[in-house]
């Protein structure tokens, strides 16, 4: 089993940054990736950025693009999203998660990621 821990969340200004973190433990993760999602109310889970577990590919949300940074440091097993120039539209649960399943890019489907983080809140206010 995995257990994905996120925190870093917080109420901000529009403009500011944040950073987000995910604390992994149980396993290793020798394959596959880790993303961050989020969901607003009401609505379906959106990916916001991945990064391979053993290499340094990632994958960013158009509308991320340019703001955000997603990082990993292996030996704490843990993963960051910088979050800068924050908009109130960024406001949403930010959830981590998780596969160790192999592909050859960072799937975008929250469907391919197994294991998930109980959430961090970020309001972003105007």
């Amino acid at each position: 089993q995995v257990q994905l821990v996120e925190s870093g969340g917080g109420l901000v200004q529009a403009g500011d940054s944040l950073r987000l973190s995910c604390a992994a433990s149980g396993r290793t993760f020798n394959n596959g990736a880790v993303a961050w999602f989020r969901q607003f109310p009401e609505k379906a889970r959106e990916f916001v950025a991945g990064i391979k577990w053993s290499s340094s590919t990632t994958s960013y949300a158009d509308s991320v693009k340019g703001r955000f940074t997603i990082s990993r440091d292996n030996a704490n097993n843990t993963i960051y999203l910088q979050m800068n120039s924050l908009k109130p539209e960024d406001t949403a649960g930010y959830y981590c998660a998780a596969s160790t399943l192999y592909r050859n890019y960072i799937p975008e489907q929250d469907g391919y990621y197994r294991f998930w983080g109980q959430g961090t809140q970020v309001t972003v206010s105007s």
